[in-house]
């Protein structure tokens, strides 16, 4: 593709520019984050509240409203807002903490990610601010009120935006170079009078000069940066380790200055270390505090204030610049800079978007793609660093080294990295990310394989070959998707540029060798191929948390940890085989990625495993089986997607593999004809399926046929929007006791009823992206297979009769239609959301949340998950290529 936006990325991925300098890399939220967090219970949103967020400099990364910065975070650019009625400053968005939500931490206002290029040579956003007091107290109170039964009370009720009493902001930027960045904030009066409105677009630096060290991850810290006024629209700043930057404000009512540094005569009753602090605007203009800023005209942080009443229904523009080169006309080419670049940025889409998909599912798209590009953050945190404490203030308490992260010492990120949601996750997750990276290949295949080769890198994989869970406990185990995720993107990158990275594909295979080895050694407790790992990513899906010491010393066998690992095995096969086609050495490691298959299919399925199966005869499904300590075994007959994850366990060779890889085909067979006990209850690999394939699954053909019953059954799993998390079935709870204790878990189709990991997940109904994407996958693996002569009955006892390729694109489609508009031009998302479905400034604005409405659909969890519900840009991709 010859885009001017795919021209700068192939400039960039040659090394010739860098326009991925600068793009929104602050996170929207800092505080009560691990990193933030040295108390001594790690109790992390206690220790660092929203309410020292303005106060307080942060230590390891900054935030902001709608903002950017460099790549190093040396520079920061976000506006604030102040409508004349809030008692705060709106310097970041507000939401809730863990405790204060009656279903977990929970952003409580309205943003929108509207447009970004991969290079964020143009980017736009949206955000909706009241013209009444904003109502962090009613927030706060009624949310804590409310039990988990109870829906969550969200900003739109408390009643601030009725009368459209509110301002829709947008926030653009648009790159006349690498360093040179156009700035436009709109403000757009919906209310029904007259507001006024100041608008305070600030620049400041990141503090790494007061924690007592010489140097940092970029250089000198030593130097103090400074930004000065240099006449009434010109602030020029300079850093030791960047250079000179400077801000042009087009017609400013005044700059004000302050330092970026911790108020700490305000939160710890101690002198401040400067007579300017970081919370000085808050003060200057919310309380008119005229002594809080600097008269000097100087500091770390800056902003211009823009003063101004708005009628009703106007749109009030300010202009603004940030260049790192001196400009004497630097508002001459401004509108003509801003028109090139959205012009380029639907030039670059027009090129991605297929042409045959309705003007609605390119609305979804782009701006799932816009999602995904502004969730990009710099990541920081050396555990070491961390755990030991800076040399300028007190040693951490003792209980650090032996709580959270201890083990992870090695641990030091310094990335640009995709983040789950900037406000409720700003943090990095590795089964998240490897979700991420499929839509994101779509657009920027260099940032999409760096971000599966981060992970595996010596500075994030732990020495034994763990792969980081997320913050706050590294040592948590995910499912391993991460070599499907790389044998994806790698094909996909492929199919789109012709050149496939074989040198990336190699890499990430050899890292995750090590990967492999540690689920070997650390999570088959018996050595028997059956595979624990506690709750996989899948929260309360269980009937109790599978992540803790289970009642009474139990233990249990987990049918989707084992499946977990078949699946992993068959994606190291498959990257086996394809690297073989240049170097035969690889077809040993093939064979040792079958013959693990082989062990760990049989573990699932065959009874021999202590005299017992995953495998439930009688109800045809696959369980969890719970070992007791007299030596028991009882079945946990929950349907979930627990017994569903060994679908995902099947993958095809192709007859190409047959034909040229004749040391690993003779080991295959000798394998098979050897031990034959292994397969007596998987799919034959020695029968030829469709176009000659051969199928290695964990499901024999009527095994699967069996399951798909219950998947596609509307009583069951099926929803009109995708695949539930738990069977409808338990809409009647299932019980058990043991060592009396009472244990219970029901069909769930909305937001969690219990506090189980926090409460701000629910796996037991909800439709969950990730999962239902993987199903759809596996669907159209066995269809390789099997053919148009495998067809089975959707909805279960409907009748109609599809191949499994139909059925997976109906999938797509059902999840699809959560976004769309139906026939009453509603988008199921929203639910019952007045404003979001009836009034035209709200309904085209998407939200990407983290999961469904097992019945109706609305979105649930965080509101921007667009990490993997960005999966929604490939699904609509992969239904118009079919």
């Amino acid at each position: 593709m010859s885009t001017r936006e795919h021209q700068r990325l192939d400039a960039h991925r040659n090394h010739e520019t860098n326009w991925k300098l600068w793009g929104p890399y602050l996170s929207e939220r800092a505080w009560g984050t691990v990193r933030e967090d040295y108390s001594r219970d790690g109790n992390a949103w206690d220790f660092f509240p929203h309410d020292h967020a303005r106060s307080r400099a942060y230590r390891w990364n900054e935030d902001g409203l709608a903002g950017i910065s460099d790549r190093y975070q040396y520079l920061c650019f976000a506006l604030a807002l102040w409508n004349g009625q809030d008692p705060i400053l709106k310097e970041r968005l507000f939401g809730l903490t863990g405790e204060e939500g009656n279903h977990g931490e929970d952003v409580k206002e309205y943003y929108f990610y509207l447009d970004s290029t991969p290079t964020h040579s143009y980017m736009k956003m949206l955000y909706k601010y009241p013209q009444v007091a904003f109502p962090y107290s009613d927030l706060v109170e009624e949310n804590k009120r409310r039990g988990f039964e109870q829906f969550e009370y969200e900003l739109l009720d408390t009643g601030v935006f009725d009368d459209d009493r509110y301002f829709d902001i947008f926030i653009e930027y648009a790159k006349a170079s690498e360093q040179d960045i156009l700035i436009r904030i709109t403000a757009v009066n919906r209310g029904p009078e007259p507001h006024k409105l100041t608008l305070l677009p600030t620049l400041w630096y990141r503090n790494m000069w007061c924690w007592g060290y010489s140097d940092g991850p970029m250089g000198d810290v030593t130097g103090l940066p400074i930004l000065k006024q240099v006449d009434s629209a010109h602030i020029r700043g300079e850093h030791p380790a960047q250079g000179v930057y400077h801000l042009y404000a087009d017609n400013p009512d005044e700059f004000i200055f302050t330092n970026n540094e911790t108020n700490n005569e305000r939160l710890f009753d101690l002198p401040n270390q400067s007579s300017y602090v970081k919370d000085a605007f808050h003060r200057y203009i919310t309380n008119g505090e005229i002594n809080a800023v600097n008269p000097a005209r100087e500091g770390t942080k800056a902003t211009a204030v823009y003063r101004q009443t708005v009628a009703v229904g106007e749109r009030w523009e300010i202009r603004l610049r940030l260049a790192a080169g001196e400009l004497p006309s630097p508002f001459a080419d401004f509108d003509n800079v801003f028109s090139e670049r959205i012009a380029e940025a639907d030039e670059f889409y027009d090129a991605v978007q297929l042409n045959s998909i309705s003007q609605d599912e390119r609305l979804v798209q782009r701006q799932a793609y816009a999602g995904m590009l502004w969730s990009k953050q710099l990541y920081y945190y050396d555990v070491a660093q961390w755990l030991d404490g800076d040399p300028a203030y007190a040693t951490p308490p003792s209980e650090r080294r032996r709580g959270r992260n201890k083990d992870w010492r090695h641990l030091n990120n310094f990335d640009i990295i995709s983040m789950p949601d900037k406000w409720e996750y700003p943090w990095y997750a590795v089964w998240d990310l490897a979700f991420h990276c499929i839509p994101l290949v779509h657009i920027d295949s260099q940032f999409a394989k760096r971000q599966l080769e981060l992970i595996t890198r010596e500075w994030y994989m732990h020495p034994n070959g763990q792969l980081p869970a997320y913050e706050w406990s590294f040592t948590d185990v995910n499912p391993p998707v991460h070599a499907w995720a790389t044998w994806l993107v790698y094909q996909i990158d492929g199919q789109l540029s012709g050149d496939y990275d074989r040198a990336f594909l190699e890499s990430i295979f050899h890292k995750l060798l090590l990967n492999f080895t540690w689920w070997v050694n650390r999570k088959d407790e018996e050595g028997d191929n059956i595979f624990e790992g506690g709750f996989l990513g899948l929260d309360n899906i269980s009937i109790f948390d599978r992540s803790r010491e289970l009642p009474g010393g139990s233990r249990v066998d987990q049918a989707d940890g084992t499946a977990w690992m078949g699946f992993f095995a068959l994606s190291m096969l498959k990257i086996a085989l394809e690297l073989a086609r240049e170097n035969p050495v690889y077809q040993d490691m093939a064979t040792k990625f079958y013959e693990h298959f082989l062990a760990i299919a049989n573990a699932m399925t065959e009874a021999g495993h202590h005299g017992h199966s995953l495998w439930d005869d009688e109800d045809e499904f696959f369980y969890d089986m719970l070992h007791l300590p007299d030596g028991q075994a009882i079945t946990i007959k929950v349907r979930s997607l627990v017994g569903l994850v060994p679908l995902l366990a099947a993958e095809t060779i192709e007859p190409w593999v047959l034909e040229d890889m004749d040391d690993f085909c003779r080991r295959m067979n000798w394998f098979t004809r050897n031990r034959p006990h292994l397969g007596e209850h998987m799919a034959s690999v020695f029968v030829k399926g469709q176009g000659s394939r051969r199928l290695l699954s964990v499901l024999t053909r009527e095994r699967l046929i069996k399951m798909l019953r219950y998947m596609l059954d509307e009583n069951e799993f099926l929803s009109p929007y995708g695949i539930r998390s738990l069977s409808k079935a338990h809409e009647i709870p299932y019980e058990m006791s043991i060592n009396g204790e009472h244990l219970s878990i029901n069909y769930q189709p909305a937001e969690s009823e219990s506090g189980l990991f926090g409460g701000n997940s629910n796996w037991r109904g909800p439709i969950w992206f990730p999962i239902n994407y993987l199903l759809i996958e596996a669907l159209r693996r066995f269809h390789r297979y099997y053919g148009d002569d495998l067809k089975v009955e959707i909805p279960t006892g409907s009748g109609t009769m599809k191949t499994l390729a139909e059925v997976a694109d109906e999938l797509a489609e059902r999840l699809i239609r959560l976004f769309t508009l139906d026939t009453h031009n509603h988008r199921p998302i929203y639910g019952s959301l007045e404003t979001f479905q009836e009034t035209q400034h709200w309904r085209d604005h998407v939200l990407f949340y983290e999961y469904f409405h097992g019945d109706n659909g609305a979105g649930l969890g965080a509101s921007h998950q667009t990490g993997w519900t960005g999966l929604i840009a490939q699904l609509i991709d992969q239904i118009e290529r079919k």
